[in-house]
């Protein structure tokens, strides 16, 4: 295992307190590239394996307790195994995990998807957000004709050729992609109508814009409704679909995700992670003359769509079940309130510490900025760089968040690096313990 350079007094007490897991992650790498199943669980020198968890808390394998604010990658919001949720899971598993068939539970689900997003005028069930965001970049091409789509550089659709180049950056080509591919989609800056306008007037192959509506990798770098609702008049404008990627904020900053919020229907939604209930699981919705271009229908090419798991009846229990919560509960909002609590927790804590990092955010979302070099902030809503989407991108990256988080554990607490999201789960005593690991966290790297 290679040690990173680091402080040893940090190292020697990670590995002692997690050293179970340190056990398991030497039998990992023989298994899996790198040791782990998801690039965001990579961590040096190792990574901490969790055991279980329930509401805002989970422990690890050495019983370690954390307090959680990765949130299921996104997928919870109301906290780890919510008594209805659970309930309806087990009474689904006696009934059946895979039906080979059409199933009363689906139609519940939709419903519930439907009350939430009246967009939903179709619904297509699928089992993952990258998923969804390949049924939903084909099923625009075939309603549209053209091959190409307009997405914004650090916005994250998943890890599809389609959608993956400029993830990381205007001109980013994650290995594997093939470049001819990747002609057919257009990369631009994230927050200028008129550069939207330009390449929309410029090149009559785009028939889709693609964005992530509160901004890339959910709000890390942050766009507003009157963007979106800018996008929305030049999508009608020049005849190309809107898509809005809500697998993050579609029932997270708002019941009804970001086009509620916003007022702004777009013409296809991509759904996941809430959706499911913290299952596997994932949607389309939208136009029901777009989604017809998966109906059989005589004389007329249809999208070929199969998938093992679509509308898994396990995934629909917990996804009705959970968003039937969201629904006649204040969840949303209380998820928010934390958020917006720890933000300004956080931002005082440094203040008083006379460090220069900051946290910014919006809704359930907050962020680190360490060493922060930008001009001062007018007031506690302001954005970091004045927005400069580039430098917010990598600014919760490098070894710096490594070895953060490393702190953050031995101090009780999960982030995702610098970053994370907060639950309805979370409680008051939560966020003073997750504020007072932070300046724990802070001896150690300052």
């Amino acid at each position: 295992m290679t040690q990173p350079p680091w402080d040893r007094p940090l190292l020697e007490e990670y590995a002692r307190v997690f050293s179970r897991s340190a056990q398991m992650y030497e039998q990992a790498r023989s298994f899996f590239p790198d040791g782990v199943t998801h690039d965001l669980r990579y961590l040096q020198p190792f990574p901490v394996y969790i055991a279980y968890a329930h509401g805002s808390r989970k422990w690890t394998v050495e019983g370690k307790e954390l307090i959680d604010y990765w949130a299921g990658h996104g997928a919870l919001l109301l906290g780890h195994g919510p008594t209805d949720v659970v309930a309806a899971v087990q009474r689904q598993v006696e009934r059946g995990t895979h039906l080979g068939g059409c199933h009363e539970a689906e139609l519940a689900w939709a419903a519930e998807v439907r009350a939430l997003m009246p967009s939903a005028e179709r619904i297509r069930f699928v089992s993952s957000g990258t998923e969804a965001s390949l049924m939903a970049l084909r099923l625009a091409r075939l309603y549209t004709g053209k091959p190409k789509i307009l997405k914004f550089a650090g916005h994250f659709h998943g890890w599809n050729d389609w959608v993956v180049p400029g993830a990381d950056g205007e001109d980013s080509l994650p290995a594997g992609v093939v470049p001819d591919l990747a002609q057919y989609t257009v990369v631009i800056p994230p927050g200028d109508l008129e550069r939207v306008e330009a390449a929309l007037r410029q090149d009559p192959a785009i028939g889709a814009i693609i964005l992530e509506p509160t901004g890339g990798h959910f709000g890390v770098c942050p766009l507003d409704g009157a963007f979106a609702r800018g996008l929305r008049d030049l999508a009608t404008r020049y005849g190309v679909l809107l898509i809005f990627d809500e697998v993050i904020t579609g029932f997270r900053v708002h019941p009804g995700g970001a086009q509620a919020l916003y007022r702004v229907q777009p013409d296809l939604t991509i759904l996941a992670k809430i959706v499911a209930g913290g299952l596997p699981g994932g949607a389309v919705i939208g136009r029901a003359y777009i989604l017809a271009g998966l109906e059989f229908a005589r004389g007329k090419h249809k999208m070929k769509h199969p998938g093992t798991f679509n509308a898994n009846p396990l995934s629909a229990a917990a996804g009705t079940a959970t968003l039937r919560i969201v629904r006649t509960t204040d969840a949303c909002e209380q998820a928010n309130r934390a958020g917006a609590a720890l933000r300004q927790r956080l931002n005082e804590l440094f203040q008083r510490r006379k460090v220069n990092w900051i946290c910014y955010g919006s809704y359930s979302r907050f962020c680190i900025v360490p060493d922060y070099d930008g001009p001062p902030l007018a007031d506690a809503d302001a954005v970091p760089y004045g927005g400069d989407w580039q430098k917010l991108l990598f600014a919760g990256r490098g070894e710096v968040a490594q070895r953060f988080r490393c702190a953050m554990l031995l101090a009780g607490v999960d982030l995702m690096g610098l970053r994370g999201m907060t639950m309805a789960a979370h409680t008051e005593a939560d966020l003073e313990a997750t504020v007072a690991a932070v300046d724990r966290a802070l001896d150690r790297l300052t």
